[in-house]
This record gives structure tokens, C-alpha cells and sequence, in this order.
């Protein structure tokens, strides 16, 4: 069943009108429970997309650092500013145990191409649980507030928060939090893919056919 409507700031899916307000926002970003701002990604996580994130994530290959950052730039909005880049953390164990954060390869490789810098702002001094194969109510309580400190400065700034897939929200809204308490003045999420259920995006959409952002969020 493929969604015809979406939420203006999150984009997330829905079959008709009816969560979204006159604005068109969801319930949960009209009461501030997402943390972030707007949130841009370049295609549905399914097909040859996802199995390029399980390449790069989990079987390590590294050469396609390139081609997943050029899709985070096909989708960064050229009207916006951003004063920083933060990718979302790992916790030092998994770090240890895959050999790299790969949304930190991503952040330095957008970073590179645009000239905004990257801040490692974000820490995760707790472990949690992967979020991988967790129901949707599991991932949200598994990312939960005290998840993520934040270790730099970033009162006033316009933040790029970057992560591979967003799926349910819970991560990037959790490092939206806790860079909102920190002053960071807006923080947008940029992602390779995102995982809605139980709608996907028309593939006549343009995050689906990679044409550029979904257009979530002004």
C-alpha cells in the first residue's frame, strides 16, 4: 500500500489526512517529540539501496563510502544553512567491534565536499541494544533520554545531524534532544534511506527514485 500522505517536518507516511494538522505535522512533531527539525533522505530502504547500507555497515566494504555520500548530497537542501555536521554515535564497543562508525565516514565525506565541518558533538556513554530486528515500540524505548551527552559546543547552531537509515525516529530524535538542550538553535537529519511501515513512498516520489529530498521540512 503505497502513502499519499506526509508529515511537512518527519515525513513520515500516512494512508489519509487525518494525523496531520493544518500545517501538515504529525502528533508527535506538533508536540515537540521528535527533537528534530525537518528530515531529508534519498530513497526507500528496500532493493539494491539497502543492500548497499549492509555492504558498507556490516560487511565492511569501505569503497562505497563515495556513492552513499553522494546520495546524502543529491538529497542536502541547497536553501538551508548548516553551521555543523554531527553524525550519530556508536557506542565505543560496537565502534571496537566494527572498526568504524559508518555515519561518521559518511559526515567527513559530505564534509569534504561541502566545507562544513564536522562536530563530534554527540556521545553515547550507555550501550543499548541494536535496533536492528526490535519491534517499533522496542526501538523507542530502547533509545530513551540519558542515551546520548553531548560533548561541544553547539549554542546557536543550525546542526546536519547524519545517520544511514531512519526507521522509527527514536535515535535521531534522541540526539535531536540532546542537542536542542545543549542550544543547538534547529538540528535536521539527513539519512541514505528510511524504513517507514506500514506505508511505503510512491515510487513516483522523489526520495524513491533519487531525484533529490523528499521534501520533509522547511
Amino acid at each position: 500500500m503505497e502513502a499519499e500522505y506526509f508529515c511537512r517536518a518527519c515525513g513520515t507516511p500516512f494512508q489519509n489526512r487525518f494525523p496531520l494538522d493544518e500545517e501538515g505535522r504529525c502528533a508527535l512533531c506538533r508536540n515537540g517529540l521528535r527533537g528534530f527539525d525537518a528530515a531529508y533522505c534519498y530513497g526507500v530502504y528496500g532493493g539494491v539501496l539497502r543492500r548497499l547500507i549492509h555492504l558498507f555497515k556490516y560487511r565492511k566494504v569501505r569503497s562505497l563510502e563515495g556513492p552513499l555520500a553522494d546520495y546524502l548530497l543529491r538529497t542536502l537542501p541547497r536553501e538551508v544553512r548548516f553551521d555543523a555536521i554531527v553524525p550519530v554515535p556508536l557506542h565505543w564497543r560496537r565502534r571496537w567491534r566494527r572498526g568504524f562508525n559508518q555515519c561518521e565516514l559518511l559526515a567527513r565525506e559530505v564534509s569534504r565536499r561541502t566545507g562544513i565541518p564536522v562536530a563530534k558533538a554527540l556521545r553515547r556513554p550507555r550501550a543499548s541494544k541494536a535496533q536492528a530486528g526490535l519491534t517499533l515500540a522496542a526501538r523507542r524505548h530502547n533509545v530513551k533520554t540519558g542515551s546520548f551527552s553531548v560533548a561541544a559546543d553547539v549554542a546557536g547552531q543550525s546542526v546536519l545531524l547524519v545517520d544511514d537509515v531512519l526507521t522509527t525516529g527514536s535515535t535521531a530524535a534522541a540526539c535531536a534532544l540532546a542537542l536542542k538542550r545543549a542550544g543547538a538553535l534547529r538540528v535536521s537529519v539527513i539519512t541514505v534511506a528510511r524504513a517507514d511501515r506500514p506505508w511505503q513512498m510512491a515510487p513516483n516520489s522523489r526520495a524513491a527514485t533519487g531525484e533529490g529530498p523528499a521534501g520533509y521540512g522547511q
